[in-house]
């Protein structure tokens, strides 16, 4: 901690002091005062318009700490050199503007302490403070202080009751101010039944240790250590006191009048010697210029006395001007790595919480995937039971609809023997009309003949004209009935083709066994359209020849008129037109 932290603490309790309004700010009049009053203990030059130049723009209202801060920092801090005043001086005057306001002893006179050891309980705790504002002392420091204070009573402190009183006490910022920190050394709980006196003397022991820097001092009655003299060679009692950098005698342990110094750097050493000149327990100190003798007044003091100067002459090697304040960041180090270590744990407690939390999220999550796999084996087995029964029902369906196929196939069976004799009834038929053709054709013949005698009678003929045309008209009306009948067997034989195929579409088994049959059946088909053709083409021929077999079977005789003439059809009749025609001409 350099002299600046230093003294920004104390100031930092004057200024406090002097917001009676606790609104962060102090009037420039009592700023003024203050400014010139640490000019005066820094020993630094006064300069009284310094604050009026500085806030210029604002005169009447009153200055935050943000807004001193860099007038302090310009006009007195930047001027303060280390060693050109005396620090307890200026502590002083600070501890005074604070006290007055926020320090309140017992009224009867019971504290523990007295306002001069309030002081340096001040003192020491602004120099164990943490650096953050407001100021606080956390536990650990507290402890480390009272330690020292009942240390110095031979005396031990009871650490569980101060862990007690801390877990009890309000604690802001994580540690105590220093007027519940006062309170709490007053209240006399730690000090219960010590002699006012005896707790003044511990503070100032450790107020010297600490605040001082005096590593070691003697203490009465045995206090004084022999000193061997340069010149003269006699021995001369005197008070020592140890700092880091020198090693101070006194005449008497009031320390009024300073008798010399040793200085101490790191080529210095401490050595112990053997006893002589009627002198035990001594020992010597060599600096670089002389070496200093010196006899105590037993071997524990004297090796007190050695360890101390050699641990002074090692900060010194180690360029450290403060003990205590290398101590004081050895232990806030360690704080700050407790912290870590601590939050590092906490986290670790917290990712270990996380991941038992995780753990856990996953066992529910796998119970629950074993829930459901229990679910869903069940539902499997009850939809492969469905299946199974609706397979079962297929089978017995598919077996019905079998049976089924096999009674429309036998049915099939029985209309395709029915159908194979209509074929075969009409495959005679047409061997008749085939027969029947052949006759035609010789009738034909003979009728041509006929017609050669027919046009001698052209003239009776037109006369048979409108008989012909009431025979052609039967003959009209007789191939509609005809054609109609053609029609209807095509339907037939287009239902009974859309019933197989419709059975066709459930007998998909079948259709192999039936495919010779339906071969069969379309070479059938095929035979009895052709025979419906020819018996359609025979059918015409068939009426017109019997026209003319009709006619011919009544030969004309000269003179004689034809009774009956039987048409043979429309192109029976054209043939006799035109026959008629060219025998005219």
């Amino acid at each position: 901690m350099d002299l600046r932290a230093e003294l920004l603490k104390s100031i930092w309790y004057a200024f406090t002091a002097l917001d009676v309004e606790k609104s962060g700010k102090v009037s420039k009049s009592q700023l003024k005062v203050l400014s010139h009053n640490l000019y005066t203990v820094l020993c630094i030059p006064h300069d009284p318009v310094a604050l009026e130049e500085h806030f210029r723009d604002d005169d009447d209202g009153p200055v935050s700490s943000q807004g001193y801060m860099p007038y302090l920092n310009k006009y007195i801090l930047d001027k303060v050199e280390e060693g050109a005043f005396v620090k307890e001086n200026f502590d002083e005057l600070c501890w005074t503007l604070t006290a007055k306001k926020n320090y309140k002893p017992d009224r009867n006179g019971n504290s523990i302490v007295s306002h001069r050891d309030a002081f340096k309980l001040w003192c020491l705790f602004n120099f164990l403070s943490e650096d953050k504002y407001p100021l606080v002392m956390v536990p650990d420091e507290v402890e480390y202080l009272l330690k020292k204070i009942c240390t110095a009573m031979n005396m031990e402190l009871n650490s569980c009751e101060l862990d007690d009183y801390l877990s009890q006490e309000p604690q802001g910022q994580g540690g105590l101010t220093v007027w519940q920190f006062l309170d709490m050394v007053n209240s006399g709980r730690f000090l219960r039944g010590i002699e006012q006196e005896a707790v003044s003397m511990a503070v100032e022991e450790v107020y010297q240790e600490v605040i001082e820097d005096v590593l070691k001092q003697a203490r009465s009655p045995h206090g004084y250590l022999w000193k061997k003299g340069q010149l003269r060679r006699n021995w001369s009692e005197r008070w020592f006191t140890l700092k880091p950098s020198v090693l101070s005698y006194y005449m008497s342990e009031e320390r009024k009048e300073k008798k010399g110094s040793i200085t101490l750097d790191k080529h210095c050493c401490v050595e112990v010697l053997p006893d002589r000149d009627g002198k035990r327990c001594m020992f010597c100190v060599k600096t670089s210029s002389r070496t200093y003798e010196m006899s105590a007044s037993d071997t524990r003091q004297r090796q007190e006395w050695t360890l101390a100067i050699q641990m002074a002459i090692r900060l010194q090697a180690e360029g450290k001007k403060s003990l205590h304040k290398d101590l004081k960041q050895k232990r806030r180090e360690q704080r700050e790595q407790r912290e870590q270590r601590k939050a590092a744990k906490e986290e670790e407690t917290q990712r270990l919480k996380q991941l038992q939390e995780e753990k856990e999220r996953k066992l529910q999550e796998l119970e629950l995937l074993k829930e459901a796999q229990r679910q869903a084996e069940v539902l499997l087995q009850e939809e492969e039971q469905r299946r199974r029964q609706q397979h079962e029902e297929m089978q017995r369906t598919l077996e019905i609809q079998l049976r089924e196929a096999e009674q429309a196939r036998a049915s099939m069976q029985a209309e395709m023997v029915l159908k194979e004799a209509e074929a075969e009834r009409q495959r005679k038929r047409i061997v008749e009309l085939e027969d029947m053709q052949e006759r035609l054709q010789e009738a034909l013949q003979q009728e041509v003949k006929a017609r050669q005698d027919e046009e001698s009678v052209r003239y009776a003929q037109a006369r048979l004209l409108a008989e012909e045309e009431e025979k052609l008209k039967q003959l009209m009306k007789l191939k509609e009935e005809q054609e109609e009948y053609i029609i209807k067997t095509q339907r037939e034989k287009q239902v009974l083709k859309q019933e197989m195929e419709n059975k066709n579409k459930c007998l998909e088994e079948a259709q192999k066994q039936l495919e010779e049959v339906r071969v069969n059946r379309q070479r059938v088909d095929q035979d009895v359209m052709a025979a419906q053709q020819k018996l359609r083409q025979a059918s015409t021929n068939v009426k017109h020849w019997n026209v003319q077999m009709n006619r011919l079977m009544h030969p004309i005789g000269p003179g004689d008129k034809r009774t009956n003439v039987s048409g043979g059809g429309f192109a029976g009749y054209q043939s006799l037109l035109s026959r008629r025609d060219s025998s005219l001409k």
